[in-house]
């Protein structure tokens, strides 16, 4: 009364067409291709940047970090840096937490 007859559907005929098969792919490539340039890409060349500031880090560099922290590198070690928050006031962080090198100067000491 509620459930009506189901009838299958013949199968469709293979398609042989290497052609078809490969513009169905397309937008997927397109795809992935636009997401490299827009995401991937600007990232590395970040990760690239940062890195390459950590490394060139020196005694006397006046620098903000993750945490917001200002203050001028007192002692750099291999993969910790001593930042002189004020006279006699000194942290340890680890290289990676720096975000910036400020101009000298920025911070009047």
């Amino acid at each position: 009364m509620f459930i009506t007859t189901a009838y299958a559907q013949t199968a469709p005929a293979p398609a042989g067409d290497t052609a078809s098969s490969l513009m169905s792919m397309l937008p997927l490539v397109l795809m992935f291709v636009v997401l490299y340039f827009i995401m991937i890409r600007p990232q590395m060349k970040r990760q690239k940047e940062h890195k390459a500031m950590i490394d060139a880090l020196a005694k006397g560099d006046e620098v903000a970090t993750a945490g917001g922290i200002l203050g001028k590198v007192s002692k750099l070690g291999d993969t910790y840096v001593h930042v002189e928050l004020a006279t006699g006031v000194e942290v340890q962080l680890q290289r990676s937490a720096v975000v910036q090198v400020l101009p000298k100067g920025t911070l009047g000491k």
